[in-house]
């Protein structure tokens, strides 16, 4: 394909914006079509610095809304789905599982239903072959379960064990992406990357929580003992290995995408506040743009640090091996942990308009 109609679904999230983004950027001559239904995490904002660009159409619409899938399939002749919607924060689907189930099972299976249709079905009723296609499917390495200190990282060769709500909804989606290729001859691809970190993360989550939380002068929680380890990749290095995958992927086969960085919970927790008291003692402007920022203010921003109890079934550590992805596809990530976390420390800083108001 050298033109590529996309259909992202989640478009507006945290990683699906970040892609639209690069895509835009790095395929101006394509057409993508953003579809979001806007819950808590998703959020229109993420997209104002491309709402200008014509090649980019916002729907707002829930992937469970097969008839709305097949009309946008149509109507924009989609050729491409990279499937970002889901319901992701492991608390919530400990608390509440059925928005998991709805969303990341029952609404992949709604896309299938649509792409089958609209890309195999009809087309062979009309005595034709299926159209050129790609239905590109963003899982998570929490499928895999749970690693100790010693194991090696998980492969695309290792078995699914999840261990929490959310991610037995995301491997049970994975699964029935699968079988669509298997069963019904899809053209299907899916991606499994490690923890995202970067602009537009919704402040539920570890590292944009611990940066507003520094600038409120809030506690910082940790779980447990803060030992859960895990491999931090940056969001524009994500996206750029789905473009691999969408570009040179093998059809029907899986790949890791990950960030060659573990790190414990406490130790980015202390990282963030070593910095923040830094660029305090640097910095007099900060003050005066985050005047609530006490702790920082007095180098002692890890005095902040509250330990709370630790998540049920709390996984203790993930890590990736992208071997293959990088083998078959050239993917290595281009941002080190050190840049990656420099840019997005600033980035809050630089836009706190944005994530104030989702607190």
């Amino acid at each position: 394909m050298t033109i590529k109609n996309l259909l992202v679904t989640g478009g507006a999230g945290f990683i699906g914006a970040n892609f639209v983004h690069y895509w835009l950027a790095q395929h101006p001559q394509d057409n993508v079509i953003v579809l979001d239904a806007l819950t808590y995490a998703g959020n229109k904002a993420n997209l104002d610095m491309v709402a200008d660009n014509t090649n980019m159409t916002f729907v707002h619409g829930n992937i469970c809304d097969t008839a709305l899938i097949e009309s946008l399939i149509d109507t924009h002749q989609i050729n491409t789905i990279v499937h970002f919607a889901a319901e992701s924060h492991v608390d919530r689907s400990i608390t509440g599982p059925d928005a998991f189930i709805e969303t990341n099972i029952l609404g992949t299976y709604s896309l299938l239903k649509a792409a089958k249709l609209k890309w195999i079905d009809e087309p062979k009723a009309q005595g034709k072959e299926p159209l050129v296609h790609r239905f590109h499917h963003v899982s998570t390495d929490e499928v895999y379960g749970t690693l100790s200190a010693t194991d090696p990282a998980f492969t695309e060769e290792t078995a699914y064990a999840p261990n929490s709500p959310y991610s037995a909804s995301k491997a049970a989606s994975d699964h029935l992406v699968r079988a669509y290729h298997h069963t019904y001859g899809l053209e299907v691809t899916t991606s499994n990357c490690s923890n995202n970190y970067g602009p537009y993360h919704f402040p539920e989550k570890l590292i944009p929580l611990i940066i507003a939380n520094i600038l409120q002068d809030k506690p910082l929680p940790i779980y447990g003992d803060g030992q859960q380890i895990r491999d931090w990749l940056y969001v524009e290095d994500h996206a750029r290995g789905i473009d691999l995958v969408l570009q040179s992927g093998r059809i029907g086969e899986n790949y890791n995408i990950g960030g060659n960085n573990e790190w414990a919970n406490i130790d980015i927790v202390k990282l963030v506040c070593k910095v923040f008291n830094e660029k305090f003692a640097t910095n007099p402007e900060l003050a005066e743009k985050y005047p609530l920022a006490k702790a920082a203010m007095a180098g002692k921003a890890e005095t902040l640090i509250t330990y709370v109890t630790d998540r049920a079934g709390h996984d203790r550590r993930y890590a990736i091996d992208a071997t293959k992805t990088n083998d078959e596809l050239g993917y290595v990530p281009a941002e080190s942990f050190e840049t990656g976390f420099a840019k997005t420390l600033d980035w809050y800083l630089d836009n706190e308009s944005w994530w104030t108001p989702l607190l």
